[in-house]
């Protein structure tokens, strides 16, 4: 086994302390008044206005938060339950079922990865208008209830982590395709189901730009609710910092809950590479 030096443990302890220290002294500032803010050095213990905050955080008429979060939890939880669903199914169909067109298929969902997301704003909100769907959650939702990288994806490890000699026994045993799938295929993608579930909440969650054009501030997601708190005249940070503060703390829920999980799936894609 390669032992590690003692620089490589201080270089890892400096990164993470780095990596750690903002988000550290947001919360401490969050419990403290905006006095604080700018002094240097910086406070590193909490103060006593952290329930101030947070009420005010959840009473602010401009910002509502509450509707925020609740909206932007729907939204997090459909479009990864959704994507994992879709992804796992059609990257079992790319990986391991043989029909006409299943190349140029695989190519042109690649391709749409390679588009910037800022083009297809302006014909996507043209969309949602003749829709009608303007303000309603289920503009934050539909459009991406699937995603060209997920397909690649688990096309990529269900290629490498299903052997055909297993989809062929259970076909033997009677089992139809979408039992194939939801039997034999979903369990062995658990570990890259995982990861993608994972990424895919984060990335809904911390979404800005879209809701911020389709949505309007009495209807936010969470974050155009901390961008509600913003003032032209006067910011409060640490109203906006309480904001963010509980505004992570779901993220940090699901890395804590299901860290083990990211960190398998990642490993054993990397050793199956």
């Amino acid at each position: 086994m390669w032992n590690a030096s003692p620089l490589t443990y201080l270089t890892l302890v400096a990164a993470l302390a780095l990596s750690v220290f903002p988000i550290y002294w947001m919360i401490i500032v969050a419990t403290r008044t905006n006095s604080v803010v700018a002094d240097v050095p910086p406070p590193l213990l909490p103060g006593g206005q952290g329930a101030d905050n947070v009420g005010r955080l959840f009473d602010n008429p401009e910002a509502y938060f509450a509707k925020g979060l609740l909206n932007s939890a729907i939204a997090s939880a459909a479009v990864t339950v959704s994507t994992v669903f879709f992804a796992s199914l059609a990257g079992f169909a790319f990986a391991k079922l043989r029909f006409r067109g299943r190349n140029a298929l695989l190519l042109t969902i690649v391709a749409t990865m390679m588009i910037p997301v800022q083009m297809g704003i302006i014909p996507l909100y043209m969309i949602m208008v003749k829709l009608g769907w303007q303000n309603h959650l289920q503009a934050v939702i539909v459009p991406f209830l699937v995603t060209g990288f997920g397909v690649f994806m688990m096309r990529q490890y269900a290629d490498q982590a299903i052997p055909d000699e297993l989809i062929e026994a259970a076909r033997v045993d009677g089992c139809s395709t979408f039992g194939v799938y939801w039997r034999v295929v979903l369990p062995a993608l658990r570990p890259a189901a995982g990861v993608l579930g994972l990424f895919t909440f984060m990335q809904t969650w911390n979404e800005f730009m879209w809701p911020l054009a389709v949505l309007s501030p009495d209807n936010p997601t969470v974050q155009l609710s901390i961008n509600n708190l913003a003032n032209a005249y006067f910011k409060d940070y640490t109203l906006m910092f309480a904001g963010t503060s509980v505004a992570i703390l779901p993220l940090l829920v699901v890395f804590i809950v299901f860290g083990r999980q990211i960190i398998g799936g990642i490993m054993e894609g990397a050793v199956k590479a």
